[in-house]
């Protein structure tokens, strides 16, 4: 497997998940990861919906350290665990984000957008009493707010998260039709040194291509930009670096050489 790191997962300690961390490890070991990066949830000002209270995707970090720290000494002679987190980006609560950011010794910290404007794209309503397009627009407005204004990540996460809820999901779907302000994220993620996920989640829900679209891998590297990390955002075992070779092929067609693998927040590249 040219990709043998997954850099994006979560186990029980994440409110969207109930698999225990050993067994989302015992997992990797056994499709021949070499690195396994858990990034769990901390989302705050997070709100409650129909499947719960906002509260859950609030993050336990010391068991979490506790756990991973307690796997990674298990497991030393077979698999390297990485320590990370996803953070969930808000303007609102930036402060706080950077302070808890601070607070742990993290190797690498997503930034993603979840919430625009007070909800979740994952809902219906995200999208009612308007047109897709002027919803996808809104939330990759978020998302330019969001790293242009919080300087406390390493990766933006699955960038085009929102075409994997929107009413026709991506079938309309193309970097083109959103240039004007993907390129602003880009340039941005570029100009402040942060890398870009190629997330492979979507992939399992249907989609036509990875987190963010193959012409934004494109892009990106065509603007300069160097740092790629992956991450299969699995939430359960059977899903973990799903879709690793599809990347892999997707990268050197886009002219990557190599990915990153964070550790104590700086990039370690690997050659794909």
């Amino acid at each position: 497997m040219p990709i043998n790191a997954d850099c994006h997962l979560h186990s029980s300690f994440s409110g969207d998940s109930e698999t225990p961390m050993e067994d989302m490890v015992l997992q990797g070991i056994s499709k021949g990861l070499s690195v396994m990066c858990f990034t769990e949830h901390h989302d705050l000002n997070f709100p409650d919906s129909s499947d719960g209270p906002g509260s859950s995707f609030l993050l336990d970090a010391e068991a979490f350290r506790q756990e991973l720290f307690r796997l990674r000494e298990k497991y030393r002679e077979k698999i390297r665990l990485l320590f990370g987190v996803e953070l969930g980006l808000q303007p609102p609560v930036s402060r706080e984000n950077a302070l808890f950011a601070k607070s742990y010794p993290f190797d690498f910290i997503i930034g993603s957008t979840h919430i625009c404007r007070g909800k979740d794209p994952y809902y219906p309503d995200f999208y009612q009493e308007r047109s897709e397009e002027a919803a996808y627009r809104e939330y990759f407005e978020a998302v330019l707010e969001n790293v242009a204004s919080f300087p406390d990540f390493d990766s933006c996460g699955h960038l085009d998260y929102v075409t994997r809820y929107g009413p026709s999901r991506d079938k309309y779907y193309s970097y083109d039709k959103y240039r004007d302000i993907l390129d602003e994220i880009l340039k941005c993620l570029i100009r402040k040194g942060k890398g870009l996920e190629l997330n492979t989640g979507g992939l399992n829900a249907g989609m036509r291509d990875f987190h963010p679209c193959r012409e934004a891998l494109l892009r990106y590297r065509s603007l300069g930009g160097e740092i790629i990390t992956i991450g299969s955002d699995s939430h359960d075992p059977g899903l973990i670096a799903q879709g690793f070779d599809l990347a892999a092929r997707a990268l050197k067609e886009c002219g990557f050489n190599y990915y990153a693998v964070y550790e104590k927040r700086r990039p370690v590249f690997v050659k794909i």
